[in-house]
């Protein structure tokens, strides 16, 4: 199985996987970035996981989609020298420990790979319906917020 398909497998349940189980993705030298924080290495992206894995109850991702990317330009932007090979769109369904509460959360992973290991991540998502929207009266706020935005 390649990177990508591991990557897909790791990430349908995240809870019902060890740390180091990364290590069959990443990089030792991986870049992790979403829109919370950065993590350089493999062993800062264990330790941002194994912080995960203690506050949620399950975390699973439905990926959608799978693209692959041109990483070194093409004949039409010969230019572009991006570090992405791929993009994911997925759907990410949490539950935290202390809460029966589902976060459902649409969002889109950009990957780069280099000799079958992951090493760039970066992760794009609404953090405000991840985690502003459920702090009691904050998520009354962005809520209001965004529905006078959308009108």
């Amino acid at each position: 199985m390649d990177v990508i398909g591991r990557f897909c497998k790791i990430y349908t349940d995240i809870c019902q996987i060890s740390p180091d189980d990364l290590e069959h993705i990443y990089a030792d030298d991986i870049l992790f970035i979403d829109p919370i924080t950065t993590h350089h290495g493999i062993d800062e992206v264990k330790r941002y996981f194994s912080n995960l894995l203690t506050q949620a109850e399950s975390c699973k991702f439905d990926i959608a989609d799978i693209f692959t990317c041109s990483p070194n330009g093409s004949k039409e932007h010969p230019s572009s020298h991006s570090k992405v090979t791929h993009i994911a769109n997925w759907t990410m369904t949490l539950t935290l420990k202390d809460s029966d509460k589902q976060i459902t959360l649409d969002g889109t992973t950009q990957l780069g790979v280099s000799d079958d290991s992951i090493i760039y991540h970066k992760d794009y998502y609404d953090l405000g319906e991840m985690v502003y929207e459920h702090v009691p009266i904050l998520g009354f706020v962005v809520k209001k917020i965004k529905g006078k935005l959308a009108k």
